[in-house]
């Protein structure tokens, strides 16, 4: 980066000081910016982005500081042009955390998040763009996470922002191609001062944010013709990630097509055994799925999906698409609010009469129905007209929308916020005012809709594209917050014929996809008997599709020494090989991130052993088993024996185990394994097993065996010692034993703890132990009527 021509532009963190460090050795002219604020977003000061330009001005680099926000984009890109000249790369790296649980989210936590996220990552690209076009030259990060790819619990606002980001990006690289303009965005995981509090030093040190930059600046290097990619990266890692859709279903677009037709393919629906990994809205053949849907001569005969006695509340159900849906539900019994602000596709204008004829069009047909005229950003009134109407709601259709469609040189700001607020702040304020209400009744479902153009994004519709995807990142949290109350979230893309596609598609497709065509699958969605969450479906007309994430095996680098552009550079092809065998389809974070903690097994020793092979030979069972340790005395009261029974479902009718009054007053038996896991947690685990990674050990089993009845308060002393220690291969399994006597010394109870640790196994030990009685035999139960049966329901 030293040819004295490429100059920088970054906003700070963790990622962002390791970034501009990284990037000013490499001889980059650096723009450090922070705002100064806290993780929440509160306060400023210009201290941190100081203290990064005196890092680099004294190892001989070039940088200088703003303290803008990221919302004053012009001013920042301004900073770089009057200190060095030009800019050539953007790194959106900026940002906040505001984690509530949906339910106890405010306006101010979503408006900030996406303020600084996507609204600040647009402003500052607007800044940078004409100055790309016109040099012939740009290169941008955006940033994204994993929470915003699979959704995470308490981050209802993150998420939305995060996923937004991708699809941004998608549109970006679209539109930036032409001049030489490369679009990519990550999804990082680093150490933070959060996790200082909760990870181990060593895991701590493989999520250093060296362990991302390099990624970054080999996206940004002039050679890099990767455009509009994912990656997720970090501890060492590198994976891409691309959509994959499955063949889907095709049904014949007439009458028969109801909500129970859907349920019938369903299985088809979402069969991932054919794929496609399309990257645009045109990688869809529609000719030849119609070709299909015409030569069907029936729909299967399904069963009769309705919805009485349930309240739908359909946004933007004037026309089009709602109108559609508003029609069927009715139809199939529901009480349906219309909600319609009465404007054009771009925004503007406003009448009654929309919503007023398709209530009417409901009524005529017998069925229930009222109008509502309020903005989707007033989601409250809209939530309480139905209320004061029907008593209840029970299903929320997002479908409310317009457009502002311009290609990114030429789009406003009032562009960018007006579309925005329709799609991803209205979908925000109506779910949020009807989620109380889902949550009391343990009922709700919930269908947002997106777009193709948003998963794949497309030529002119930045602002659009990163709504709609930012809605499915919403969508997905929802899923995983509603889940445990019976309320599931999905997310539609629909196709659907519109005034234009009338002038140039031949009739009989214009027929095929009339709205009418999508509305059978949402009412679908819709349906009690539907368990589907968290899912996000391509639908048109008489085709139906699940679509899912999928990310390459990627490449997992030493952590034990620096990782360098040229070590990505020389795994690219691996990195992005989707066709190797080694591909995943991660749906959770946790999932996601496993992947990443599996690589700390790449991490070298300080010499030439792999911390496997250092830890592995120092492994003397014998030896450990004649090791003497350390006593445990364990004090405890009655009320610590009551708070156990309290904490595993003891309630105030089991007075025998939470009333010291009466006169069974005894111990829960299981109250035992508490002082020897205990124990276990402080056992001096690597002066047995030698070094290891302690994010690789599981604690597989318990054995507890009880000598005598347990006082209800006292003193324990707890001795351990090693059972065993098992040679699995892959692993070693380490048999802990804990003999707990009371004060008198007599024992009152046996415990033994099995502990699995991966990646130490293959020493040459035994692979099975002794037989040691009852801590080894098989668990089968007495043939006998048993004592007791509880039966729990889940939730499908």
């Amino acid at each position: 980066f030293a040819k004295g021509k490429e100059k920088f532009i970054k906003r700070l963190s963790g990622l962002g000081r390791a970034y501009a460090l990284a990037f000013a050795s490499r001889g980059a002219n650096v723009v450090v910016n922070d705002l100064g604020v806290t993780r929440a977003g509160d306060g400023s000061s210009s201290a941190a982005a100081d203290k990064v330009v005196d890092e680099i001005i004294k190892a001989g680099g070039k940088a200088v500081s703003n303290y803008n926000s990221v919302e004053d984009g012009d001013k920042i890109v301004e900073t770089a042009i009057k200190a060095f000249g030009r800019v050539d790369i953007v790194i959106n790296n900026a940002g906040i955390i505001r984690d509530k649980s949906f339910a106890r989210i405010t306006d101010e936590d979503w408006d900030l998040i996406q303020n600084v996220h996507v609204r600040g990552s647009y402003k500052v690209t607007k800044a940078a763009w004409d100055l790309f076009r016109k040099q012939k030259f740009g290169r941008i990060i955006n940033t994204a996470s994993a929470s915003g790819i699979y959704g995470n619990f308490g981050q209802a606002n993150y998420t939305a922002a995060k996923l937004a980001l991708v699809s941004f990006t998608e549109t970006l690289a679209k539109e930036g191609a032409k001049d030489n303009i490369h679009v990519n965005v990550i999804a990082p995981i680093a150490a933070s001062r959060m996790t200082e509090t909760i990870m181990p030093p060593d895991v701590l040190a493989s999520l250093k944010p060296d362990y991302v930059a390099p990624l970054v600046l080999y996206l940004c290097h002039e050679s890099t013709e990767e455009n509009g990619s994912l990656f997720e990266v970090g501890a060492g890692f590198v994976a891409k990630l691309r959509w994959e859709r499955s063949k889907g279903a095709v049904f014949k677009a007439d009458d028969s097509f109801l909500p129970g037709t859907v349920s019938a393919k369903w299985s088809e629906i979402t069969d991932f055994s054919q794929v496609d990994y399309p990257m645009s809205p045109a990688d869809t053949d529609f000719q030849s799925l119609l070709e299909k849907a015409k030569s069907l001569t029936s729909n299967p005969k399904s069963e009769d999906l309705r919805f009485d006695g349930k309240v739908v509340i359909i946004t933007g159900a004037g026309g089009g698409l709602g109108r559609s849906y508003a029609l069927l539900f009715g139809r199939l019994g529901a009480s349906v609010v219309v909600n319609d602000l009465g404007v054009s596709a771009h925004g503007q204008g406003m009448s009654a009469s929309a919503a007023d004829k398709v209530v009417e069009e409901i009524r005529q047909a017998g069925g229930k129905a009222v109008a509502n005229h309020d903005s989707v950003e007033d989601g409250e009134k809209i939530v309480e007209t139905a209320i004061k109407a029907f008593g209840r709601v029970d299903v929320i259709v997002n479908n409310a929308g317009i457009l502002r469609d311009k290609s990114f040189a030429r789009i406003t700001d009032q562009d960018w916020d007006l579309v925005q607020r329709v799609h991803l702040r209205g979908t925000y304020k109506v779910i949020k005012a009807a989620w109380p209400y889902f949550t009391k009744q343990k009922y709700g479902r919930i269908i947002n809709t997106a777009s193709s153009v948003g998963l794949y994004g497309n030529f002119g519709q930045s602002n659009y594209s990163a709504a709609k995807l930012g809605i499915l990142g919403f969508s997905n949290t929802l899923a995983l917050e509603g889940r445990k109350n019976n309320i599931n979230v999905n997310t539609i893309a629909p196709n659907a014929g519109t005034r234009m596609t009338a002038t140039v598609w031949p009739p009989e497709m214009v027929e095929a996809f009339k709205p009418d065509y999508v509305a059978p699958f949402v009412a679908f969605l819709a349906h009690e008997s539907c368990s589907s969450t968290g899912n996000v479906f391509e639908v048109g007309g008489c085709w139906a599709a699940q679509v899912r994430w999928q990310r390459s095996g990627g490449v997992g680098f030493s952590t034990s020494k620096p990782l360098l552009p040229e070590d990505v550079k020389s795994k690219w092809i691996e990195i992005t090989n989707f066709d190797d065998g080694r591909a995943t389809h991660p749906r959770t974070t946790q999932e996601a991130l496993q992947q990443f903690f599996e690589n700390f097994s790449n991490a070298q020793s300080s010499g030439s052993k792999t911390q496997k092979e250092a830890g592995s030979s120092k492994i003397d069972v014998e030896a450990a088993k004649k090791m003497q340790f350390k006593q445990n005395e364990f004090a405890y009261s009655e009320r610590d024996v009551i708070l156990y029974a309290l904490g595993v479902g003891a309630t105030r009718n089991d007075l025998q185990w939470v009333y010291e009054n009466h006169e069974n007053f005894s111990v829960l038996p299981t109250f035992g394994v508490i002082p020897a896991l205990i124990v276990s947690s402080s056992f001096p685990l690597t002066s047995v097993l030698g070094e290891f990674n302690l994010m690789m050990l599981l604690h597989g089993e318990q054995y507890l065996e009880l000598k005598k009845p347990i006082p209800t308060s006292g003193k324990l002393i707890s001795s351990s010692r090693i059972v065993d220690i098992l040679d699995k291969g892959k692993g070693a399994s380490i048999t802990i034993g804990v003999t707990t006597r009371d004060e008198k010394g007599e024992v009152v109870f046996e415990n033994e703890t099995s502990l699995y640790v991966r990646g130490i196994g293959g020493f040459g030990g035994k692979k099975t132990g002794e037989d040691r009685g009852a801590a080894t035999a098989a668990n089968v139960p007495p043939k006998r009527a048993p004592d007791a049966v509880v039966r729990e329901k889940t939730f499908e």
